[in-house]
């Protein structure tokens, strides 16, 4: 709602007046200046230090309020500033300074006894109007003198009570009649109050949903309270028309019969204006009534359209009795003194500006007995209070609004005392205005709280998919409400600064300044909306993929994105923010070619000077895109043999069998043996003697194979029998008996330690003859010939005493 209210006509005479005299100064200085450096004759001087008279000065301000005059004696000024010779004074001539001082003072003095005479005017004319009330008294005896203006205004007034008792009556045998309707209508509100409070209460377990910090968790259940509350006041508007309909039944049935009373009585001119002007009055000082009673509903909360307590209610409703009754009498005296009626219009002038400055009491001390009340409705949340520094600045503003309630209260009698044309009711419009507006962003503010919270709230098959999501959005909750509390705050503080006369729209909608503000913060918060979009895209999109991997059993290939994620978001991360960041500085108006000029030095600059490192970067991110390698795999590689623990765009980390981690840099790795990959394969070799059967060795192998593939345990380790590669080698040493068994990945040191200890018990049971080697060891002559298995030492006896000697 933008209410676009003009200026009072008091401020255009004060700024008005103020612009003659400048303009008065800067001719009388321009003249002065022209004066002194032109050799005129000394007999037009005096003319130039003479003020500028009434007349003069009235048609300056015409030519000035002239749109199309003001803009030609603007260029006539331009012309003559141009045209005139540049002005050489000597330095040793003081003869300026006097000429300035004699043509400026008495233009300025001149103004200021204008607005001195204007201000004590103003003043004379506050004081004089209570003068007027002894002239009451004597304009009533006048009025009842005459006998027959005095008969006619007392038919008048018997009339108009004998038909005010019977309405009245009527009225009051109407409301008693629908106490009941009344009295289910609340009923019916409580009822779908309840209902409604039952519905809406938030869910503690899905407020908890995914939540990583406290902050959001009181922020998003705050909100879905506020959004609550508001809809279950919106639910109540239509119990309160029907209360509203109810309660003005009474009064329609008074004023019918008023009307009837009109038309059927017979009433001389000015009685029969005088008794519709108090019956219409009356008739609208009660509709106000209710319209306050309907809001607060001091006796039925469930259709109560304020968050107001009981007691509070009732008081306010009781303050709003008392301020509208002056306003009635103000109104009827009003009508009075323009019918003549008893009163002219001079006293009646003078009772209203008495009753006006009751009233304006009334308004003082009722904004001192709700001052309470009020700043704990406007000060913000305690928790909020004191963690922001901002919210706290807002809340010692909103306990102390009531000084400037009764500043504006002082002001509005001022104003309207003093008679300033057009100040006291551009204030009161304006005053209505900021309320409205106030009251409206709220209810705006409160709904788009929570908008907030149900779009920031994902369903519950999304979390199940997505488990991190909520997490996710839940980071940009605090910020997005923050963001959204400025703004509403500029909007706001925009809106009240334009209805109060400064031009604050038209500053940011037509203004080059002005212009270019907004559209750069309209630009900055466009690319960081962009930004966040696109991030959480290309997150959301990967997560996809990964749930969509894993749903489908490509373990190898979720494995492998889970690797890159990390890798893949910090790219994008900084390309976003790179091409966000030019994008928005360009269209600021900053040249950014020095900058992207200076950021590609210096990266070839670094790509030159680290090689290497580039060359980690490079060979590290197509081994991990093309799956060569990842966490958890065995791999040989640079001379080493282990576990890979870490993966990063750089380096590869891995940690052998005597638990040593080695850090290996991609620029270093010349290939990569992987064992978790594909299936791996057990070559067994065995070295039989020559005279052993073959055939039935296989078969001791095949069998124990089956019966391992058989197992619990290791049969799903095993991805084929026994396979038989015949005789690699025969000769002096034996035969080598060779075979082979595929496994799973990673499980083929496993597969054949067990094989091992089977077959060897196979063996053993079996009396499978292994080739035995035989050394022969020569002695000396004379020494005993001794012959011995392989692996052990021989026994040198010493020699016999009867050998023969050499």
């Amino acid at each position: 709602m933008v209410l676009t209210i003009q200026k009072p006509s008091f401020m255009r005479h004060i700024y008005r007046l103020m612009l003659v005299a400048l303009v008065s100064a800067l001719t009388a200085l321009g003249l002065s200046s022209a004066q002194a450096s032109s050799p005129a004759p000394a007999a037009a001087q005096p003319t130039l230090n003479t003020p500028l008279s009434r007349d003069e000065a009235q048609r300056l301000l015409s030519v000035l309020n002239n749109p199309q005059e003001r803009d030609q004696f603007a260029r006539t000024l331009s012309l003559m500033a141009r045209a005139a010779p540049p002005a050489s004074t000597p330095a040793s001539s003081p003869s300026s300074t006097p000429t300035l001082d004699k043509s400026l003072l008495p233009d300025l003095h001149s103004g200021f006894n204008s607005l001195r005479n204007q201000v004590w005017g103003d003043i004379g004319h506050f004081f004089s109007l209570f003068n007027d009330v002894r002239y009451v008294g004597i304009e009533a005896h006048k009025q009842l003198s005459a006998p027959s203006v005095r008969a006619a205004i007392i038919s008048t007034l018997t009339k108009t009570a004998l038909i005010f008792i019977i309405g009245l009556a009527l009225e009051y045998g109407t409301s008693v009649l629908l106490r009941r309707p009344v009295h289910y209508l609340t009923s019916q509100a409580f009822r779908r109050d309840t209902l409604k409070r039952s519905d809406t209460s938030p869910d503690p377990s899905a407020s908890a949903t995914g939540e990583d910090n406290e902050k959001t968790e009181e922020l998003r259940a705050a909100d879905q309270r506020r959004q609550a509350e508001t809809l279950r006041f919106l639910a109540r508007i239509p119990y309160a028309c029907g209360f509203f309909g109810l309660k003005i039944a009474p009064i329609a049935v008074f004023y019918l019969l008023s009307l009837g009373a009109f038309v059927l009585i017979p009433w001389d001119q000015t009685g029969g204006d005088v008794f519709m002007n108090i019956v219409n009055i009356y008739a609208v000082t009660r509709c106000l009534y209710l319209c306050g009673e309907t809001i607060l509903a001091p006796h039925a909360s469930t259709i109560r359209l304020l968050p107001v307590m009981d007691i509070t209610a009732r008081l306010l409703t009781r303050w709003w009795k008392y301020l509208i009754i002056p306003l009635a009498i103000i109104v009827m005296l009003t009508c009075l003194g323009d019918n003549r009626f008893i009163i002219l219009p001079r006293g009646a002038d003078a009772l209203i500006r008495i009753i006006v400055f009751i009233e304006h009491l009334l308004i003082a001390v009722f904004i001192w007995r709700v001052r309470h009340i009020v700043s704990r409705f406007l000060t913000p949340n305690r928790t909020t209070a004191h963690t922001v520094s901002f919210w706290s600045v807002l809340g010692a503003i909103a306990r102390l609004w009531w000084i400037p309630a009764l500043l504006l209260d002082v002001s509005l009698w001022t104003v309207w005392a003093a008679q300033l044309p057009g100040g006291y009711h551009w204030i009161i419009r304006a005053t209505l205005a900021t309320i409205a507006t106030l009251v409206l962003f709220r209810i705006v503010a409160i709904m788009v709280y929570g908008a907030q919270n149900t779009l920031f709230r994902l369903k519950p098959s999304l979390v199940q998919r997505f488990p991190d999501l909520q997490k996710r959005a839940d980071r940009y909750y605090p910020m997005t409400r923050r963001l959204l509390t400025a703004m509403l705050i500029a909007i706001t503080t925009v809106t009240i600064a334009n209805i109060w006369g400064l031009p604050s729209y038209g500053f940011f909608l037509y203004n080059p300044l002005g212009n270019h503000i907004f559209v750069t913060l309209l630009i900055l918060l466009t690319a960081a909306i962009s930004a966040v979009l696109i991030w959480e895209g290309i997150n959301l999109f990967l997560l996809q993929q990964l749930a969509h991997f894993e749903q489908n059993g490509m373990l190898s290939r979720a494995t492998r994105l889970k690797t890159v994620l990390p890798i893949i978001r910090t790219v994008m991360l900084a390309l976003i923010i790179i091409i966000v960041t030019v994008t928005t500085l360009s269209q600021m108006g900053i040249n950014v070619t020095p900058l992207l000029t200076g950021a590609g030095i210096m990266g070839a600059a670094i790509a030159f000077g680290s090689q290497s490192l580039v060359k980690d970067f490079i060979t590290g991110f197509f081994m991990l895109v093309e799956d060569a390698i990842q966490v958890g795999d065995w791999v040989t590689t640079s001379g080493v043999s282990g576990t890979v623990e870490n993966l990063s765009i750089r380096t590869v980390r891995i940690r052998d069998t005597n638990g040593d981690l080695h850090i290996i840099p991609f620029s270093s790795v010349n290939s990569i043996t992987n064992t978790a990959r594909g299936y791996n394969k057990i070559v067994i070799k065995q070295q039989l003697a020559l005279s052993e059967d073959f055939a039935r060795v296989v078969a001791l192998m095949a069998d124990v194979v089956t019966e391992m593939r058989q197992d619990d345990t290791f049969g799903p380790m095993i991805l084929s029998d026994y396979t038989d590669l015949g005789v690699d080698d025969s000769g002096g040493s034996g035969a080598v008996l060779v075979g082979s068994i595929l496994t799973q990945p990673m499980m083929k040191w496993k597969v054949k330690r067990e094989f091992n200890r089977r077959i060897s018990n196979r063996f053993a049971s079996e009396n499978i003859n292994f080739y035995t080697g035989t050394s022969y060891i020569t002695t000396p002559p004379n020494t005993p010939f001794h012959t011995v298995q392989d692996g052990t030492q021989p026994r040198i006896e010493p020699p016999s005493q009867h050998s023969p000697q050499s």
